[in-house]
């Protein structure tokens, strides 16, 4: 482990898992079943379920760490499984932007869950958007084996996924404080979301389609 890796540790990776663990656990319907995808090595999924104990959370990831604070099975990255609606909530705690096609979870994620989806993602938005988080993502994962495609959309991409998915956003943050002062002028900025998804009514769904095939 690099210095930089162990001050990452030591400054910002407690502070994320605590404020992040703050606001999912805010987001989180009463009783839920929760299933994190990519959970890594469950640590925050273990701090929402102590905030939230009327909950229940298990995670699913590529690479099970024998060290994981929460149950995890193994899965291939792409199907999720479990049968339709068969958990309330599907999370994804900066997941998508380590897949080469986010959508293809994304739409497990509408298949599996049955009240919500949350994410906690990125927003390749503003002056050294990219570079800024290709490095946030080479410190915090390169050590741990995980892919690192750097597959970060805009927030013109994440509203047009959103509408093909069916779903809208019931909640959406940016800013989630992460970072001390001063790193949060530089890694916070709009860089960062998190959201609670809700599936679109069906009437509203084939209106919106409808209006979109109106206007091609």
């Amino acid at each position: 482990m690099t210095l930089l890796e162990r001050i990452h540790g030591a400054y910002v990776h407690n502070r994320r898992v605590e404020a992040l663990a703050r606001q999912i656990g805010e987001l989180l319907p009463m009783h839920a079943r929760v299933l994190d995808v990519g959970c890594g090595d469950g640590r925050l999924a273990r701090r929402i379920q102590e905030r939230r104990s009327d909950i229940s959370i298990r995670g699913i990831d590529v690479l099970v760490r024998p060290e994981a604070h929460i149950p995890v099975s193994a899965f291939d990255g792409a199907r999720i499984p479990e049968a339709d609606e068969s958990v309330d909530v599907v999370m994804f705690v900066d997941v998508l932007h380590h897949t080469a096609d986010p959508m293809v979870l994304l739409r497990e994620a509408t298949r599996v869950a049955a009240q919500g989806i949350v994410i906690k993602d990125h927003l390749c938005e503003g002056a050294f958007a990219a570079p800024i988080l290709r490095f946030m993502d080479r410190v915090g994962n390169r050590r741990h084996g995980v892919a690192v495609p750097y597959n970060y959309w805009r927030q013109q991409q994440w509203d047009c996924a959103l509408t093909q998915l069916g779903v809208t956003p019931e909640v959406w943050k940016t800013r989630l404080g992460l970072y001390p002062f001063p790193a949060n002028l530089a890694f916070e900025r709009s860089l960062h979301f998190l959201t609670l998804l809700r599936p679109v009514k069906k009437s509203q769904y084939e209106c919106a389609l409808h209006t979109d095939k109106a206007l091609v």
